[in-house]
């Protein structure tokens, strides 16, 4: 059963979407007149904060006079959770194109992927730039549109969650012992896990009708009304945007009169 083959690379795609948000993030140094004398971007890098602070607290090689550069931030991803309150029909539906074929996909399943974001820095005027760059956008989510599958043009918005915020500051020890600041920020992502997509065999719908009645007895009632909806032009794809054609047509004592409004969407 489980041994269709797929990869839609969601989780890394959600990955890579998480760090880009954090990406673009600059320091500035003033003097005691205001101006600024440097600007720094702040490094993002993908792994573990022990891994930064081995480097940190370890001896540097001799060719190289530098252990690490700070400020820098570091994030990774700690946790894969089922979300129940997102729960969906898990029988549904819905069609897609891929640009030449249907196809069939099951609806997504939802799914929060938790993630843990480090900045360290040796100054705190360094660390509280980073944070006020940062907590404004969370309010307490941010929303990310995120491109979760190339082959049908699936696009969503993933609300990224900020959880809480903490900080360390380890300034005691004596004078050998480097010090630094570590703001860590807890985020929720709430994303969507799609199975596997498949051809369809329906065909593609190409018109809808609506009888509008002046009862809830069918067998009885007089049909006053039908809606009719077609694209424009009928053999328009899926994936199309040339719009529909829109038909009322009237009916009265069973008589059937030509159509009363047409008009292009």
């Amino acid at each position: 059963m489980l041994g269709t083959y797929y990869y839609h690379e969601i989780i890394r795609r959600t990955v890579i979407a998480f760090g880009t948000v954090f990406n673009d993030i600059y320091i500035r140094h003033k003097d005691s007149t205001g101006d600024s004398i440097s600007e720094m971007k702040v490094a993002l890098a993908y792994g573990p904060i022990q891994k930064f602070l081995a480097r940190i607290q370890q001896q540097p090689e001799l060719n190289k006079p530098i252990a690490i550069t700070l400020p820098r931030m570091a994030f990774e991803m700690t946790s894969i959770q089922y979300d129940a309150t997102r729960k969906a029909n898990i029988t549904q539906t819905f069609k897609a194109s891929d640009g030449t074929n249907l196809k069939k996909v099951y609806l997504p399943v939802p799914y929060n992927i938790g993630f843990q974001l480090n900045v360290m820095t040796k100054l705190q005027d360094d660390a509280l730039q980073v944070v006020e760059q940062i907590l404004p956008y969370f309010q307490p989510s941010f929303n990310l549109t995120v491109d979760l599958i190339d082959s049908i043009g699936e696009k969503r918005d993933i609300p990224i969650v900020l959880d809480n915020v903490s900080f360390t500051d380890d300034y005691e020890g004596d004078f050998s012992t480097r010090r630094i600041l570590i703001y860590t920020f807890n985020f929720t992502v709430k994303t969507y896990l799609f199975g596997p997509i498949a051809d369809s065999t329906d065909g593609i719908i190409r018109k809808v009708q609506v009888d509008y009645y002046n009862s809830t007895d069918i067998a009885t009632a007089k049909r006053e009304m039908r809606y009719t909806l077609t694209p424009d032009p009928i053999d328009a794809n899926p994936d199309d945007d040339f719009g529909f054609n829109e038909t009322w047509q009237s009916f009265e004592d069973s008589k059937t009169y030509s159509p009363t409004q047409q008009r292009d969407i």
